[in-house]
């Protein structure tokens, strides 16, 4: 009996390790799916359904593009050839006003196709009209001060003193300066190429030193125009805010930009803390059209407009998964798509204000209650993010009630991009020097398009004025002065 009893203990506690060992490789099973799906999430992962950017999908890597190429193998199956269709509307050059034309070649018949006979030159004031346009040769204009020296009959030598007024402290002038600012800090040729751009079309011989030097310059110059630009962006009713990484001697940093309607500026900082963030935004003015960064939580919540691109792409990442999830996920997109689908149409003048606010209301009451369902249903990887969006309902529907607020980022997007693509091929910059630069031409340059200036005009009359002393000239005025 007493053998019986200890085999019998034996074998409980054998299954009972056993189960407990079960109950470690189901724990183990469940975190090994768990970990699965999350990587096949991520591999699936592109433009159209995370923040990742276009560059990232890779030749025919996003979906978007795939759709595209779908459409134009259906077109070439039609027959249809590439390019315009029949009925397309042409476009051709316009022609140069004739107050802006050089040379006048006035080109005459010399008889007449009927009888024969001789043609006065008479000007025609319906002549038909072709122009050529060329670029001149660049021949660089070298000017050379001398300070003369004058004896005088007491035997003494006067030399005339150096004066910055008379003699400029630069040996290069202040359109080749804008030149320079123009190829580095808004086109972003390196100084090397630069300098040999220069050589090569200019005939101007430049050492790397030198441009550093002139960039330098312009910094100085530009810094009343940036302080008008940050002024105006601050004060503006509706403004767009977006930020990145960006690089300094190898040092992970940040770069925002705040752009309005007339105006763009850029800011490099140590990092998108709340704290290092709350001081550009000055007396927080407006709307701020954002995405839901928790740095930016200082703003007043019914004052946002939350990007709701980002929100699509986060509803498309949940209708690629199975379950729940992926029927939640496609019937937010569905609504979605409805909303883009009546604000489009409100733009382009189908929908009026007042019909575009009632239409919109049951689309606002759709999308919250499934947003509510989907927070409810405690689904892993969906139900927090949804809770997180609804947080921020007071930010979702700000373009619906206030006229010049838009749904999306996209202006923000669009202006950092060129910034983005800067960083990647320089890897950023190397001092606060070189950030200051940076962020000052490119604010002083996205302004300036905004404001249909010339910019090599723009940067060569800064360059003149921080050369006499003069008042900066306004990236608001009306006119520059080349």
């Amino acid at each position: 009996m007493d053998a019986l009893k200890r085999l019998l203990a034996e074998k409980a506690a054998e299954l009972a390790e056993q189960a407990a060992e079960l109950v470690e490789l189901r724990v183990l099973v469940m975190e090994l799916r768990k970990e699965n799906a999350q990587l096949i999430e991520k591999l699936g992962e592109n433009s159209g359904n995370s923040n990742k950017p276009p560059s990232s999908d890779g030749p025919g890597g996003s979906k978007r593009r795939s759709g595209q190429d779908k459409k134009a193998k259906k077109r070439c199956k039609k027959g249809k050839k590439r390019g315009g269709q029949p009925g397309h509307p042409g476009a051709s050059r316009a022609l140069v006003p004739a107050e802006k034309v050089t040379y006048i070649e006035d080109i005459f018949p010399s008889r007449c196709e009927n009888c024969q006979a001789n043609l006065p030159e008479v000007a025609d004031p319906k002549a038909k009209r072709y122009q050529v346009v060329e670029v001149p040769p660049f021949e660089p204009e070298v000017t050379e001060y001398r300070r003369h020296g004058v004896r005088c009959r007491c035997g003494y030598t006067t030399r005339v003193p150096f004066a910055e007024s008379d003699i400029p402290r630069s040996a290069f002038g202040q359109r080749l300066t804008g030149l320079v600012t123009l190829l580095t800090g808004v086109y972003h040729v390196s100084r090397r190429k630069t300098a040999k751009l220069l050589l090569d079309i200019c005939g101007v011989r430049i050492s790397l030193g030198s441009i550093s030097a002139l960039e330098e310059r312009m910094s100085v110059a530009l810094e009343p125009a940036v302080a008008e630009a940050w002024t105006e962006v601050q004060n503006a009713s509706v403004k767009h805010t977006d930020g990145t990484s960006w690089l300094q001697d190898g040092q992970m940093r940040s770069l925002w930009t705040l752009a309005s309607k007339a105006a763009t500026v850029f800011k490099i900082v140590p990092s998108s803390s709340r704290k290092v963030l709350r001081p550009l935004f000055g007396a927080l003015r407006g709307i701020l059209v954002s995405d839901r960064a928790k740095a930016l939580g200082f703003w007043a919540m019914k004052w946002r407009q939350v990007c709701w691109a980002h929100l699509l792409r986060k509803f498309v990442s949940f209708s690629e998964r199975a379950g729940p999830a992926g029927r939640l996920g496609r019937t937010l997109v569905d609504y979605t798509g409805l909303l883009f689908t009546y604000w489009h149409d409100y733009k382009d003048g189908k929908l009026d204000g007042r019909k575009f606010r009632a239409w919109m209301e049951p689309v606002r009451m759709q999308l919250e209650a499934l947003l509510d369902q989907a927070v409810k249903a405690q689904v892993a990887g969906l139900s927090g993010s949804c809770a997180d969006i609804l947080a921020h309902r007071e930010a979702l529907w700000t373009f619906v009630d206030h006229d010049g607020v838009e749904p999306t980022n996209n202006h923000a997007e669009r202006e950092i991009r060129a910034f983005v693509l800067w960083r990647k091929r320089s890897f950023g910059t190397r001092s606060e020097r070189g950030n200051r630069y940076a962020e000052r031409v490119m604010t002083a340059a996205h302004t300036a398009r905004k404001q249909n200036k010339d910019l090599l005009a723009f940067f060569t009359a800064c360059a003149e004025a921080e050369q006499a002393g003069t008042p900066a000239p306004s990236l608001f005025a009306a006119t520059v002065i080349a």
